[in-house]
């Protein structure tokens, strides 16, 4: 990672992971969160601060966790159900509950329908972020499985050569088992950055650098530049790389029954309506 995204050392105040967890844990039961729960809140998101990912750690994304559910956007008590089922498949109402609560559990479910024939795949709506998506996709690992977790994200990535936010930063994380060494895991936004770090990078005063993000209007910022106020997210690469966002859109809202249509000051709404999905795969399946 680039230093302009990290902490600098002389400003990092270091604690012991399990401090950290308790501290966390007790603010999501502050928040009205149930204890089981928050256990798993506080784990998902310090797994991400260890794994070097501060745009999803505690001391980037906590705050904006909490002041969801002072605001009353998301549910601290979800009552969660799943809608329809298959034999190898689910898709699940979130009832405006944390991702990062939610979608463990559904990735357990994918987890064990695998287990019995070979794939599962779990879809879920009515719900909120998610944190890093590797963390659930990484659940599959100590099965034996390979783990997915896609999500489709609210409008702020322009399209190539565009001027108005289309597309979402819709990250796509896959973990996969290794026999010799450890597992390959991968997890990316389809932006060229992701929308935390960039906020991570304003919060701590570093600059970007150039043709990183594009200014109001949608013109790239070629040069190093402090965030501005206002600003867009530019694709990864140019048309074909483009697909990628519309792709994993079009799955992740098809397969929750959900549409969308192009309408500008719409983000809100998906922040309440985020859809993801959660696959597992037994290799030897297939």
């Amino acid at each position: 990672m680039q230093d302009n995204f990290k902490v600098q050392e002389s400003d990092a105040i270091r604690v012991s992971s399990q401090d950290l967890k308790h501290i966390t844990r007790e603010l999501f039961r502050k928040a009205g969160v149930p204890q089981e729960d928050a256990v798993i809140a506080a784990e998902v998101i310090v797994m991400a601060d260890l794994r070097g990912v501060d745009s999803h750690g505690v001391s980037n994304m906590l705050q904006v966790y909490l002041e969801r559910y002072s605001d009353g956007s998301q549910n601290p008590e979800p009552q969660w159900h799943i809608q329809r089922e298959r034999t190898a498949s689910a898709n699940i109402d979130g009832d405006r509950g944390l991702g990062i609560i939610l979608a463990p559990k559904a990735m357990e479910i994918a987890i064990n329908k695998a287990r019995e024939n070979g794939v599962g795949v779990v879809t879920m709506a009515n719900s909120g972020h998610l944190g890093m998506a590797a963390y659930h996709a990484m659940m599959a690992l100590p099965h034996d499985m390979i783990g997915m977790c896609l999500t489709a994200t609210s409008p702020s990535v322009l399209p190539t050569f565009g001027r108005i936010p289309r597309l979402g930063t819709n990250p796509i994380a896959i973990a996969a088992p290794a026999k010799f060494c450890r597992p390959w895991v991968f997890d990316m936004a389809t932006s060229v950055v992701p929308v935390n770090k960039v906020r991570n990078v304003k919060r701590i005063g570093s600059m970007l650098p150039g043709g990183t993000i594009a200014d109001a209007e949608g013109s790239p910022l070629m040069e190093p530049a402090f965030v501005p106020d206002d600003f867009n997210l530019l694709p990864l690469g140019t048309h074909r790389d483009g697909g990628s966002h519309k792709q994993n859109k079009v799955f992740c809202k098809r397969s929750t029954r959900l549409f969308f249509t192009i309408k500008e000051g719409v983000g809100r709404v998906y922040q309440k309506q985020r859809e993801k999905i959660k696959n597992a795969l037994r290799p030897f399946e297939w």
